[in-house]
């Protein structure tokens, strides 16, 4: 890792290690129901991925744990990653009051094939996580190198269109390009949890478009099975959504021909 991208790591983990405590508490997250069992995966994921009884699973990029602890009571035996520290703390703790046997490891993304042993059936990731990289070649390496043959590598992320906009304004207004390798530096306040918190967000991030991330996973060895786009979000985590009957949300009427979510379904021959 170059001394540019060790000091965008090192501010996101900054960020990120402040926002654990506000997420943790906030209705966004719902820990009090999650405690009682409520699962944090969605239609999408649980659809795509399908039985994981008795599979283990990688969880990429995990924040606090959520997604990988309710992989864990569908019977994955789970390891989940992330860059912040204090992420991988409540991960933990949470693992420890729900009584369950998940393992988390705080590690930066690229440092997976030192800190993380061995080859699982599946490894995912989801909603807002590639675009924390800057390298998606490496990404694709590390993910096949981690899938045992056979494995699968599942992603559901927010699509590439969606990251075109400049959300700190009301509307949103198109600013950056599809394709863009340059580092994108972002300040505001709050998090997308809770716009109120007493915090000054300072985040660096790549855009990276379908092209690329899809031959990223081809150029590593995996066969692609699908990708699906959505124009639902399961989050109300954009300004001004509009809520459907379904419970998803879409953008305002302005933005709402662009998809919102992208899926992928790969496996290790």
């Amino acid at each position: 890792m170059d001394s540019k991208h060790k000091k965008y790591f090192e501010t996101n983990k900054e960020t990120w290690n402040k926002k654990v405590n506000i997420h943790a508490k906030s209705d966004f997250y719902d820990v009090a129901s999650f405690l009682k069992g409520k699962s944090s995966l969605n239609t999408y994921e649980l659809d795509e991925v399908g039985d994981v009884k008795g599979k283990s699973l990688l969880h990429l990029q995990c924040h606090f744990g959520q997604d990988t602890l309710s992989w864990s009571r569908l019977g994955a035996t789970c390891t989940g990653i992330d860059l912040s520290n204090e992420g991988i703390k409540e991960a933990q703790k949470l693992n420890n009051e729900l009584k369950l046997d998940a393992t988390f490891i705080e590690s930066n993304l690229y440092d997976v094939p030192k800190n993380v042993e061995g080859q699982f059936d599946i490894v995912f990731t989801s909603y807002g996580v590639i675009g924390w990289l800057p390298d998606l070649k490496t990404w694709g390496e590390i993910i096949a190198s981690k899938l045992k043959k056979g494995g699968v590598f599942y992603i559901i992320e927010f699509h590439p269109i969606v990251w075109m906009f400049d959300f700190l304004q009301t509307p949103p207004k198109l600013t950056y390009p599809y394709l863009k390798s340059e580092v994108i530096y972002e300040e505001y306040q709050g998090t997308y949890a809770n716009s109120e918190a007493n915090i000054t967000s300072k985040e660096y991030g790549w855009n990276h478009g379908l092209g690329e991330v899809v031959n990223s996973l081809i150029n590593a060895g995996l066969e692609i099975e699908f990708l699906h786009e959505f124009e639902k979000s399961p989050y109300n985590c954009f300004p001004e959504m509009d809520k459907t009957n379904d419970g998803m949300y879409v953008l305002k009427e302005a933005q709402r021909m662009i998809p919102l979510l992208f899926s992928i379904r790969a496996t290790k021959k």
